[in-house]
């Protein structure tokens, strides 16, 4: 384990070598809407995508972009409000157009330039705004063009998303910084979210799709606000190599210490986005233990987190386990049913699959603090596993009723 420190500011352009900066173009809403993320040289750059099969056109231009760079980069591109996706042909020339004005604005390779949108699903991008707005985007490494960036990329976020880490790796102070956004339509497997990445550490774009992918299942993947996924999703990760530094490696100490840092920023971010659930209130932890397999415990985690009727409670504040055991006894597998622990809180409820008397008042009063956190010892292996979703409130119908208007 290393000794992990947060930054004095969280903002994206901690780490050396990065500006970014966040405008109001004029797409659909008088808030921020253009975001630009550059590195002073072609970055290593690695990244995740949605599992959804309708993937929008940013998302193919930027593998596109990644595959023709072999996965050096200088610059990102995101715009909010319009999602650019199931836009036909039109869509993807539009997300071409952004990534070549973006390249010429910065006198880069086209390829060198990646994009992303979020926001409505299937209205074209206005291209107008759009391209006059790339006109004025002026990076800068000081902390409020990472603050503008933030700010631009939100949709139904109630506030930005950012965190930023630093490690020592022999006589260097290595940083890690991420920004995310996403609030509904969160699901495990990627969701309507995105993330970015940045640090000044020196890694392969190899070794870093390998640890950004491990990091991504031990974090975004374990979050679910409303068990829809949707069709712009990405985490990218942006290494700048700018620190003298050996290259990080497979398989030695460095490697294992740049995972586990970027597993805390990705965490870090994910459980930003599942207490910022659209209408949320509350963010719900969900821990299990005693599982066959990890991969098991994450399953059961994940099912715990995601069940409708488990997140009205929370919302309620109803330590109802019965809709707990419910949802565990719902997995596609096998369970010991007769060995299971369940706390609610530090509140023992359940005690080898059998009800124990428990204060109703405590226990409530666990289910109304902020963070709501319910423990599963399934007595049947070594397996853990970790999810992380939020209540489902009047306000979630609320705001997806009127989502367009």
């Amino acid at each position: 384990m290393i000794d992990i420190m947060a930054t004095k500011k969280p903002g994206i352009v901690s780490p050396k070598g990065f500006q970014a900066c966040g405008i109001h173009a004029g797409l659909k809403r008088k808030r921020k809407d253009l975001a630009l993320l550059v590195c002073e040289r072609p970055a290593s750059t690695a990244a995740v995508y949605t599992t959804n099969h309708f993937q929008a056109a940013p998302i193919q231009v930027t593998k596109a972009s990644l595959a023709e760079s072999n996965g050096y980069i200088r610059a990102v591109l995101i715009n909010s409000g319009n999602a650019n996706a199931c836009t036909g042909e039109q869509g993807l020339t539009d997300a071409y157009t952004m990534r070549d004005v973006t390249a010429t604005q910065l006198g880069v390779k086209p390829e060198e330039v990646a994009v992303a949108s979020t926001g409505v699903i299937g209205q074209p991008l206005p291209m107008t705004p759009l391209v006059n707005g790339i006109g004025h985007l002026q990076p800068t490494d000081a902390w409020e063009g990472g603050q503008s960036f933030a700010e631009a990329i939100l949709t139904t976020d109630t506030g930005t998303k950012q965190t930023s880490i630093q490690y020592e790796e022999g006589e260097v102070t290595v940083t890690i910084a991420g920004v995310a956004k996403g609030s509904g339509m969160i699901h495990p497997n990627m969701a309507t979210m995105l993330g970015f990445v940045t640090t000044d550490a020196v890694i392969s774009p190899e070794l870093l799709q390998q640890t950004l992918k491990k990091s991504v299942d031990a974090s975004f993947n374990n979050i679910t606000v409303d068990g829809d996924s949707s069709t712009n999703d990405m985490v990218l990760v942006m290494a700048s190599g700018a620190l003298e530094m050996e290259e990080i490696k497979e398989g030695t100490s460095a490697h294992e210490a740049f995972q586990q840092a970027l597993t805390e920023v990705c965490l870090d971010l994910a459980k930003a986005i599942a207490k910022d659930g659209e209408g949320a209130t509350k963010l719900i932890e969900v821990h299990v233990s005693g599982a066959t397999s990890d991969q098991e415990a994450r399953t059961i985690a994940k099912q715990i987190v995601g069940s409708s009727l488990v997140k009205t409670a929370v919302y309620g504040q109803d330590a109802n386990w019965g809709r707990m055991i419910a949802a565990i006894g719902a997995v596609p597998f096998p369970v010991n049913v007769g060995a299971i622990d369940l706390h609610i809180g530090s509140q023992l409820v359940l005690q080898n699959s059998t009800p124990v008397w428990f204060d109703e008042t405590y226990a409530t009063e666990e289910m109304s603090r902020d963070v709501v956190t319910i423990t599963v010892d399934l007595n049947d292996g070594e397996g853990s596993g970790q999810a992380y979703g939020c209540d489902l409130t009047y306000d979630y119908v609320k705001i997806n009723a009127s989502y367009r208007t």
